[in-house]
């Protein structure tokens, strides 16, 4: 399992809900990297995507806890009432096809089942409310590669690899 995202340099990843940045390269890596594989989120991370449905093209379990089992029914996704049942659906496919994409609690809570996280990093600060963990000084988190920087939409960013080298059975 992997997680992906993007953050400002302070490691904030969102604010109102919502992404802080609009940053079409970032998103076209996302698309295409995520495109075809397994995403897993929490409920609010389902409500911030756009017409708060699951991304196309893609397999979406959403851990949503008391949730409406006939909307995940009719828009497409698969919802788990606990972390029980939510890592039963996520080990039904294999662990490199599966995507941490949020939010914050999500991200926390997966880390340690994540061997890598395909961070976009921003140089530039978001005002973020919540954040992600800051991996250069996480134990058994390494840095294994980070690209050139690229203008995005007038922001500075790298794509950037880390491994957990410490990665837990889920």
């Amino acid at each position: 399992m992997k997680a992906i995202l993007h953050c400002d340099r302070k490691w904030g990843i969102g604010r109102n809900n919502d992404l802080m940045f609009s940053l079409p390269a970032d998103m076209k890596f996302f698309r295409e990297t995520t495109r075809g594989k397994v995403v897993i989120m929490g409920s609010n991370t389902l409500i911030s995507l756009p017409n708060e449905k699951p991304l196309k093209n893609r397999t979406n379990i959403v851990l949503w806890p008391g949730g409406d089992k006939s909307r995940a029914l009719a828009d497409g996704f698969i919802m788990a009432d606990d972390m029980e049942e939510f890592k039963a659906e996520i080990r039904k496919y294999p662990a490199d096809d599966v995507f941490v994409i949020g939010g914050a609690m999500m991200y926390r809570t997966m880390l340690p089942y994540c061997s890598e996280a395909l961070i976009t990093k921003v140089d530039a600060d978001g005002g973020a409310e919540v954040f992600f963990e800051n991996l250069d000084r996480a134990e058994g988190w390494r840095l294994v590669e980070q690209s050139e920087p690229l203008d995005d939409n007038g922001y500075t960013i790298r794509f950037c690899r880390y491994v957990n080298d410490g990665v837990k059975a889920l």
